[in-house]
């Protein structure tokens, strides 16, 4: 999943909406240059009220990208983004993971990820699985991703690295032939992204 630059929502936007971004990023990086005019704990920063309406204001098309340039240009560290994913709608969670591989090092968000792939809103799926997972998820959790992908029909190409992880993974390739059984002895349809994934591993599907 990507998300537009600044530039081409500027582009996309029409004009309301366009001025709309322009005071919730400035807002942003006023929070993100003086973080101690954000320290009441009663009161939300205005910018995530914004990150919040995005939706309305820009619509839903563009509200992915919008929010992602919200928190970017916000700086939200760790605690920050495990609040607004907590709080958040699926949307909102989605923007959150989307950012992370942007705003977080380390492995400090992998809850997020591990929250999202515990769902079955393949859109949160389908984020959970970008690049911060390729980076941070163990060979365990990694491989239950991809078979997260199957289960709920998101394509494989949403899992970033996949060629890189997967090769010469046999115990990938173990649980990938697992499943491929239990749907063929259940007289369903094995996906394509299966055989691809195989491949990937340098196994295949014995033929029945």
């Amino acid at each position: 999943m990507t998300t537009a630059t600044r530039t081409q929502l500027e582009a996309r936007l029409p004009g309301a909406a366009r001025a709309w971004l322009d005071e919730a990023l400035a807002e942003a990086a006023h929070a993100a240059a003086r973080p101690e005019d954000e320290l009441s704990p009663y009161a939300v920063p205005a910018w995530e009220l914004r990150f919040a309406a995005a939706g309305r204001h820009c619509g839903q098309e563009q509200a992915d990208s919008v929010r992602t340039l919200l928190l970017s240009e916000a700086r939200a560290d760790s605690a920050t983004l495990a609040r607004l994913y907590q709080q958040g709608t699926a949307a909102e969670r989605r923007a959150v993971l989307l950012s992370l591989p942007r705003l977080v090092d380390g492995p400090d968000a992998l809850p997020l990820v591990e929250d999202a792939l515990r769902t079955n809103d393949t859109r949160l799926v389908a984020a959970a699985v970008g690049p911060y997972a390729a980076r941070h998820l163990d060979p365990h959790a990694w491989r239950h991703a991809v078979l997260k992908c199957l289960f709920t029909g998101v394509p494989v190409d949403a899992a970033a690295g996949l060629t890189r992880r997967a090769a010469g993974d046999a115990e990938l390739a173990r649980m990938l032939a697992d499943y491929a059984a239990e749907r063929t002895a259940a007289g369903r349809e094995v996906p394509p992204d299966v055989h691809r994934v195989l491949t990937l591993t340098g196994e295949q599907l014995e033929e029945s």
